[in-house]
Protein backbone atom coordinates (compact mmCIF):
# COMPACT_ATOMS: atom_id res chain seq x y z
CA UNK A 1 0.00 0.00 0.00
CA UNK A 2 1.05 4.09 -0.95
CA UNK A 3 1.59 5.82 2.15
CA UNK A 4 -0.47 8.57 3.02
CA UNK A 5 1.43 12.31 2.12
CA UNK A 6 0.46 15.63 2.99
CA UNK A 7 -0.82 15.90 -0.06
CA UNK A 8 -3.52 13.45 -0.50
CA UNK A 9 -4.64 13.50 3.01
CA UNK A 10 -7.88 15.14 3.72
CA UNK A 11 -7.78 18.90 5.31
CA UNK A 12 -9.24 18.98 8.76
CA UNK A 13 -11.54 21.97 7.21
CA UNK A 14 -12.88 19.04 4.66
CA UNK A 15 -13.64 16.16 7.27
CA UNK A 16 -15.58 19.27 9.77
CA UNK A 17 -16.69 21.36 7.39
CA UNK A 18 -18.44 24.46 9.33
CA UNK A 19 -16.23 26.43 11.58
CA UNK A 20 -16.45 29.53 13.78
CA UNK A 21 -13.94 32.06 14.62
CA UNK A 22 -13.44 32.20 18.56
CA UNK A 23 -15.13 34.85 20.77
CA UNK A 24 -13.22 37.89 20.91
CA UNK A 25 -14.06 39.24 24.51
CA UNK A 26 -12.46 42.72 24.31
CA UNK A 27 -12.05 43.02 27.74
CA UNK A 28 -10.65 40.81 30.19
CA UNK A 29 -12.57 41.46 33.47
CA UNK A 30 -15.90 39.47 32.20
CA UNK A 31 -13.59 36.52 32.75
CA UNK A 32 -12.21 35.17 35.87
CA UNK A 33 -10.88 31.89 37.71
CA UNK A 34 -13.07 32.65 40.25
CA UNK A 35 -17.01 32.73 39.61
CA UNK A 36 -17.33 34.93 42.86
CA UNK A 37 -15.34 37.39 41.45
CA UNK A 38 -17.30 37.67 38.58
CA UNK A 39 -20.02 38.38 40.78
CA UNK A 40 -18.78 41.41 42.70
CA UNK A 41 -17.43 42.85 39.32
CA UNK A 42 -20.81 43.29 38.11
CA UNK A 43 -21.96 44.42 41.18
CA UNK A 44 -19.45 47.34 41.47
CA UNK A 45 -20.60 48.18 37.46
CA UNK A 46 -24.21 48.42 37.83
CA UNK A 47 -23.58 50.44 41.20
CA UNK A 48 -21.08 53.15 39.73
CA UNK A 49 -22.80 56.08 37.50
CA UNK A 50 -21.79 57.93 34.42
CA UNK A 51 -18.03 58.62 33.84
CA UNK A 52 -17.04 56.23 36.24
CA UNK A 53 -19.33 53.48 34.92
CA UNK A 54 -18.02 54.56 31.27
CA UNK A 55 -14.24 53.57 32.63
CA UNK A 56 -15.11 50.58 34.37
CA UNK A 57 -16.96 49.26 31.75
CA UNK A 58 -13.54 49.95 29.43
CA UNK A 59 -15.28 50.52 26.42
CA UNK A 60 -14.22 49.82 22.57
CA UNK A 61 -15.45 50.30 19.15
CA UNK A 62 -17.68 47.47 19.21
CA UNK A 63 -19.11 47.50 22.65
CA UNK A 64 -19.75 50.91 25.02
CA UNK A 65 -22.42 51.43 27.29
CA UNK A 66 -24.92 52.57 24.78
CA UNK A 67 -24.60 49.55 22.59
CA UNK A 68 -27.74 47.47 21.91
CA UNK A 69 -27.61 44.01 21.33
CA UNK A 70 -29.82 41.05 21.92
CA UNK A 71 -29.50 38.25 24.80
CA UNK A 72 -26.94 35.58 24.42
CA UNK A 73 -28.90 31.85 23.28
CA UNK A 74 -29.96 29.70 25.62
CA UNK A 75 -29.40 32.51 28.54
CA UNK A 76 -33.09 33.22 29.17
CA UNK A 77 -33.88 33.43 32.43
CA UNK A 78 -29.91 33.76 33.81
CA UNK A 79 -30.20 37.51 34.70
CA UNK A 80 -29.05 38.39 31.51
CA UNK A 81 -30.61 41.82 30.51
CA UNK A 82 -30.78 43.02 27.07
CA UNK A 83 -31.25 46.89 28.21
CA UNK A 84 -28.30 49.40 27.47
CA UNK A 85 -25.37 49.12 29.95
CA UNK A 86 -25.70 52.37 30.33
CA UNK A 87 -28.94 52.24 32.24
CA UNK A 88 -28.40 48.18 33.93
CA UNK A 89 -29.40 47.23 37.28
CA UNK A 90 -29.66 43.89 38.99
CA UNK A 91 -28.35 40.82 39.94
CA UNK A 92 -25.35 39.73 37.74
CA UNK A 93 -25.80 36.87 34.79
CA UNK A 94 -24.89 33.48 36.53
CA UNK A 95 -21.25 33.07 35.20
CA UNK A 96 -20.80 30.05 32.95
CA UNK A 97 -17.37 27.47 32.72
CA UNK A 98 -15.38 28.54 29.41
CA UNK A 99 -11.80 27.25 28.40
CA UNK A 100 -10.17 30.75 28.03
CA UNK A 101 -6.59 29.44 27.33
CA UNK A 102 -5.22 25.78 26.84
CA UNK A 103 -6.24 23.88 29.46
CA UNK A 104 -7.43 26.68 31.63
CA UNK A 105 -11.05 26.22 32.74
CA UNK A 106 -12.00 29.90 33.92
CA UNK A 107 -15.58 31.72 34.23
CA UNK A 108 -17.44 33.81 32.23
CA UNK A 109 -20.11 36.74 32.15
CA UNK A 110 -22.63 35.58 29.86
CA UNK A 111 -23.42 38.54 28.39
CA UNK A 112 -23.43 39.84 24.92
CA UNK A 113 -23.18 43.35 25.90
CA UNK A 114 -20.23 42.47 28.01
CA UNK A 115 -18.18 40.77 24.82
CA UNK A 116 -17.06 42.48 21.31
CA UNK A 117 -17.79 39.20 19.66
CA UNK A 118 -19.96 36.34 21.40
CA UNK A 119 -20.91 34.52 18.14
CA UNK A 120 -24.55 33.50 19.22
CA UNK A 121 -23.91 30.64 16.48
CA UNK A 122 -21.63 29.06 18.79
CA UNK A 123 -23.98 29.30 22.14
CA UNK A 124 -26.95 28.05 19.89
CA UNK A 125 -25.47 24.75 19.74
CA UNK A 126 -23.57 24.48 23.28
CA UNK A 127 -25.10 21.85 25.53
CA UNK A 128 -24.06 18.89 27.35
CA UNK A 129 -23.56 16.81 24.07
CA UNK A 130 -21.66 18.86 22.38
CA UNK A 131 -18.02 18.61 21.95
CA UNK A 132 -15.79 22.05 20.20
CA UNK A 133 -12.64 21.15 18.43
CA UNK A 134 -10.16 24.32 18.26
CA UNK A 135 -7.33 24.85 16.52
CA UNK A 136 -3.84 25.41 17.60
CA UNK A 137 -1.60 26.02 15.00
CA UNK A 138 1.65 25.82 15.35
CA UNK A 139 0.97 24.33 18.30
CA UNK A 140 1.61 20.04 19.16
CA UNK A 141 -0.89 18.74 19.63
CA UNK A 142 -2.38 20.85 17.34
CA UNK A 143 -6.19 20.62 18.15
CA UNK A 144 -7.53 20.94 21.62
CA UNK A 145 -11.09 19.53 22.64
CA UNK A 146 -13.00 20.37 24.97
CA UNK A 147 -16.84 20.13 26.43
CA UNK A 148 -17.00 24.00 27.30
CA UNK A 149 -16.94 27.07 24.92
CA UNK A 150 -13.85 28.19 24.19
CA UNK A 151 -12.67 31.39 23.18
CA UNK A 152 -8.73 30.63 22.88
CA UNK A 153 -8.01 32.56 19.54
CA UNK A 154 -6.29 32.58 16.83
CA UNK A 155 -7.57 29.00 15.56
CA UNK A 156 -11.32 28.39 14.49
CA UNK A 157 -13.43 26.58 16.41
CA UNK A 158 -15.35 23.31 14.67
CA UNK A 159 -18.42 22.38 16.88
CA UNK A 160 -18.94 18.37 16.38
CA UNK A 161 -22.53 18.94 15.74
CA UNK A 162 -24.61 21.73 13.94
CA UNK A 163 -27.53 21.38 16.19
CA UNK A 164 -28.53 20.85 20.17
CA UNK A 165 -28.91 17.70 21.39
CA UNK A 166 -26.09 15.82 19.33
CA UNK A 167 -27.79 15.73 16.35
CA UNK A 168 -26.52 16.65 12.51
CA UNK A 169 -22.78 15.98 13.06
CA UNK A 170 -20.60 18.62 11.72
CA UNK A 171 -18.77 16.13 9.25
CA UNK A 172 -18.91 16.15 5.61
CA UNK A 173 -22.23 14.66 4.28
CA UNK A 174 -21.49 11.07 3.42
CA UNK A 175 -18.11 10.56 5.44
CA UNK A 176 -19.20 8.40 7.80
CA UNK A 177 -21.13 6.14 5.45
CA UNK A 178 -17.71 5.62 3.35
CA UNK A 179 -15.70 5.15 6.36
CA UNK A 180 -18.12 2.55 7.39
CA UNK A 181 -18.22 0.52 3.64
CA UNK A 182 -14.30 0.39 4.28
CA UNK A 183 -14.17 -0.44 7.72
CA UNK A 184 -16.90 -2.85 7.86
CA UNK A 185 -19.48 -0.85 10.50
CA UNK A 186 -20.12 2.80 10.24
CA UNK A 187 -18.13 4.62 13.12
CA UNK A 188 -20.14 7.11 15.34
CA UNK A 189 -19.31 10.91 14.99
CA UNK A 190 -17.66 10.91 18.44
CA UNK A 191 -14.88 8.09 17.12
CA UNK A 192 -14.40 9.84 13.87
CA UNK A 193 -13.36 12.67 16.37
CA UNK A 194 -11.45 10.33 18.21
CA UNK A 195 -9.59 9.39 15.27
CA UNK A 196 -8.67 12.87 14.49
CA UNK A 197 -7.97 14.06 17.63
CA UNK A 198 -5.22 11.29 17.56
CA UNK A 199 -3.89 11.43 14.02
CA UNK A 200 -4.05 15.43 13.28
CA UNK A 201 -1.09 16.49 11.49
CA UNK A 202 0.89 20.38 12.32
CA UNK A 203 -0.65 21.61 9.09
CA UNK A 204 -4.41 20.15 10.07
CA UNK A 205 -4.63 17.41 7.19
CA UNK A 206 -6.05 14.23 8.71
CA UNK A 207 -5.02 10.82 7.55
CA UNK A 208 -7.44 8.21 6.85
CA UNK A 209 -7.85 4.46 6.61
CA UNK A 210 -10.03 2.06 5.99
CA UNK A 211 -7.72 -0.63 7.29
CA UNK A 212 -9.73 -2.30 10.84
CA UNK A 213 -7.00 -2.78 12.77
CA UNK A 214 -5.40 0.57 12.41
CA UNK A 215 -8.53 2.40 13.05
CA UNK A 216 -9.18 0.98 16.61
CA UNK A 217 -5.39 1.46 17.32
CA UNK A 218 -6.18 5.10 16.66
CA UNK A 219 -9.81 4.64 18.13
CA UNK A 220 -8.37 3.86 21.64
CA UNK A 221 -5.11 6.42 21.47
CA UNK A 222 -8.11 9.05 20.46
CA UNK A 223 -10.64 8.56 23.14
CA UNK A 224 -8.25 8.36 25.81
CA UNK A 225 -7.05 11.88 24.46
CA UNK A 226 -10.61 13.16 24.34
CA UNK A 227 -11.21 12.09 27.99
CA UNK A 228 -8.65 13.56 29.70
CA UNK A 229 -8.89 16.92 27.38
CA UNK A 230 -12.59 16.97 28.34
CA UNK A 231 -11.77 15.58 32.18
CA UNK A 232 -14.95 13.31 31.76
CA UNK A 233 -15.55 10.91 34.37
CA UNK A 234 -13.42 10.25 37.24
CA UNK A 235 -10.42 12.27 38.13
CA UNK A 236 -6.92 10.55 36.21
CA UNK A 237 -4.39 9.46 38.15
CA UNK A 238 -0.90 8.73 37.30
CA UNK A 239 1.05 5.88 36.87
CA UNK A 240 0.97 3.17 39.72
CA UNK A 241 -2.04 5.58 40.86
CA UNK A 242 0.06 8.02 41.99
CA UNK A 243 -1.62 12.01 42.55
CA UNK A 244 -0.26 14.51 43.17
CA UNK A 245 -0.57 16.13 46.89
CA UNK A 246 -0.10 19.21 48.84
CA UNK A 247 3.14 18.56 50.89
CA UNK A 248 3.76 22.14 52.42
CA UNK A 249 0.68 24.44 53.07
CA UNK A 250 0.48 26.58 50.21
CA UNK A 251 0.30 30.40 51.27
CA UNK A 252 -2.65 32.84 51.29
CA UNK A 253 -1.48 34.40 47.81
CA UNK A 254 1.48 32.86 46.35
CA UNK A 255 3.84 35.02 44.04
CA UNK A 256 6.49 32.68 42.52
CA UNK A 257 6.42 29.33 41.15
CA UNK A 258 9.38 27.43 40.84
CA UNK A 259 10.04 23.37 39.53
CA UNK A 260 12.51 21.21 41.16
CA UNK A 261 13.31 18.30 38.31
CA UNK A 262 15.01 16.30 40.91
CA UNK A 263 12.30 16.36 43.45
CA UNK A 264 9.63 16.35 41.09
CA UNK A 265 8.16 19.30 42.83
CA UNK A 266 6.72 22.53 42.44
CA UNK A 267 6.69 25.21 44.65
CA UNK A 268 4.16 27.98 44.78
CA UNK A 269 6.33 29.95 47.25
CA UNK A 270 7.39 28.06 50.05
CA UNK A 271 4.15 25.63 49.39
CA UNK A 272 4.94 22.23 48.02
CA UNK A 273 2.70 19.97 45.35
CA UNK A 274 4.25 16.79 44.65
CA UNK A 275 4.74 14.38 43.12
CA UNK A 276 5.05 16.81 39.70
CA UNK A 277 6.27 15.19 36.75
CA UNK A 278 8.73 16.39 34.43
CA UNK A 279 6.42 16.11 31.17
CA UNK A 280 3.73 17.99 33.23
CA UNK A 281 6.12 20.97 33.96
CA UNK A 282 7.00 21.42 30.26
CA UNK A 283 3.77 20.59 28.41
CA UNK A 284 3.81 23.44 26.15
CA UNK A 285 1.14 25.20 23.97
CA UNK A 286 2.34 27.48 21.16
CA UNK A 287 5.60 27.72 23.13
CA UNK A 288 4.13 28.55 26.49
CA UNK A 289 4.59 26.33 29.41
CA UNK A 290 0.96 25.54 30.66
CA UNK A 291 1.40 25.40 33.81
CA UNK A 292 3.40 28.79 34.30
CA UNK A 293 0.46 30.38 32.31
CA UNK A 294 -2.14 29.24 34.53
CA UNK A 295 -0.30 30.32 37.42
CA UNK A 296 0.36 33.65 36.51
CA UNK A 297 -2.97 34.63 35.17
CA UNK A 298 -4.05 33.90 39.15
CA UNK A 299 -1.39 35.98 40.44
CA UNK A 300 -0.89 38.67 38.04
CA UNK A 301 -1.44 42.56 39.68
CA UNK A 302 -4.17 44.02 37.68
CA UNK A 303 -4.25 47.77 37.25
CA UNK A 304 -5.46 48.94 40.50
CA UNK A 305 -9.38 50.34 40.22
CA UNK A 306 -10.03 48.24 37.90
CA UNK A 307 -13.06 46.10 37.61
CA UNK A 308 -10.45 43.05 37.05
CA UNK A 309 -8.61 44.27 40.56
CA UNK A 310 -11.17 42.88 41.89
CA UNK A 311 -9.96 39.31 42.57
CA UNK A 312 -10.29 36.66 46.02
CA UNK A 313 -7.85 38.27 48.45
CA UNK A 314 -6.36 34.81 49.05
CA UNK A 315 -5.59 31.84 47.16
CA UNK A 316 -8.69 29.66 47.02
CA UNK A 317 -8.90 25.87 47.70
CA UNK A 318 -10.47 25.59 44.06
CA UNK A 319 -7.70 26.57 42.60
CA UNK A 320 -5.44 24.03 44.75
CA UNK A 321 -7.47 21.17 43.94
CA UNK A 322 -8.12 22.53 39.87
CA UNK A 323 -4.02 22.45 39.79
CA UNK A 324 -3.19 19.11 41.28
CA UNK A 325 -5.88 17.98 38.56
CA UNK A 326 -4.61 19.43 36.16
CA UNK A 327 -0.62 18.45 36.62
CA UNK A 328 -2.28 14.91 36.65
CA UNK A 329 -4.16 15.29 33.09
CA UNK A 330 -1.20 16.95 31.32
CA UNK A 331 1.50 14.34 32.79
CA UNK A 332 -1.08 11.67 30.83
CA UNK A 333 -1.24 14.24 27.87
CA UNK A 334 2.38 13.85 27.77
CA UNK A 335 2.85 10.35 27.20
CA UNK A 336 0.46 10.22 24.77
CA UNK A 337 2.17 10.78 20.78
CA UNK A 338 -0.05 10.69 18.09
CA UNK A 339 -1.36 7.91 15.50
CA UNK A 340 1.39 8.40 12.62
CA UNK A 341 2.51 5.13 10.74
CA UNK A 342 4.95 5.38 7.87
CA UNK A 343 2.89 3.53 5.59
CA UNK A 344 -0.86 3.77 6.83
CA UNK A 345 -2.50 1.08 5.58
CA UNK A 346 -5.73 0.88 3.10
CA UNK A 347 -5.33 4.70 2.78
CA UNK A 348 -8.38 6.90 2.58
CA UNK A 349 -7.45 9.48 0.60
CA UNK A 350 -8.90 12.73 -0.77
CA UNK A 351 -8.83 11.69 -3.54
CA UNK A 352 -11.12 8.63 -3.18
CA UNK A 353 -13.15 11.30 -1.27
CA UNK A 354 -14.14 13.20 -4.12
CA UNK A 355 -14.42 10.21 -6.07
CA UNK A 356 -17.02 8.94 -4.46
CA UNK A 357 -18.79 12.31 -3.86
CA UNK A 358 -17.68 12.90 -0.42
CA UNK A 359 -15.67 15.76 -1.84
CA UNK A 360 -16.55 18.42 -2.37
CA UNK A 361 -18.23 19.16 0.76
CA UNK A 362 -21.35 21.95 -0.31
CA UNK A 363 -21.73 24.97 0.84
CA UNK A 364 -24.48 24.73 3.22
CA UNK A 365 -22.50 22.29 4.95
CA UNK A 366 -19.91 25.04 5.94
CA UNK A 367 -22.57 27.60 6.89
CA UNK A 368 -24.20 27.27 10.11
CA UNK A 369 -27.82 25.04 10.48
CA UNK A 370 -31.17 26.57 11.68
CA UNK A 371 -31.38 26.10 14.93
CA UNK A 372 -33.96 28.55 16.29
CA UNK A 373 -35.84 26.90 18.13
CA UNK A 374 -37.69 28.89 19.87
CA UNK A 375 -37.52 33.15 20.46
CA UNK A 376 -34.40 34.73 21.50
CA UNK A 377 -34.63 38.36 23.05
CA UNK A 378 -32.99 41.22 21.16
CA UNK A 379 -32.30 44.75 22.15
CA UNK A 380 -34.57 46.43 24.38
CA UNK A 381 -36.60 43.60 25.30
CA UNK A 382 -37.67 42.84 21.48
CA UNK A 383 -38.11 39.66 19.59
CA UNK A 384 -34.93 39.02 17.82
CA UNK A 385 -35.76 38.35 14.16
CA UNK A 386 -33.43 35.76 12.55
Amino acid sequence: MPSVTHDDAPPLADLMPWSVAPPRLGRGWPAAPDAGSLKARWDALVKAEGPDREALFEPTRSRTLHTAVGQLPGRSGSGSGTEKLVRASGPCPEPVRVLLAPYDEQWLIPDQRLIDAARPELWRVADERQVFVTETPGAAPPLLVTSLLPLLRPGRVRPLFRRPGGREPNLAPGLLEHLGSRLGGTPAPLDLLAWITATARPDLTVPLTGDAGTWQRGLELGHRMLWLMRRAGERPKLPGGRRPYVRAPLPSRPLTLRYDRDEEALFLDEGRISPVPPQAWDFEVGGVRVLEQWFTTRVALPEPGTLAAIRPATWPQTWTSELLELITVLALLAELRPLAEPELPDPVTAADLREVGVLPVPNAARRPASVLEGPEEGPEGQLALL
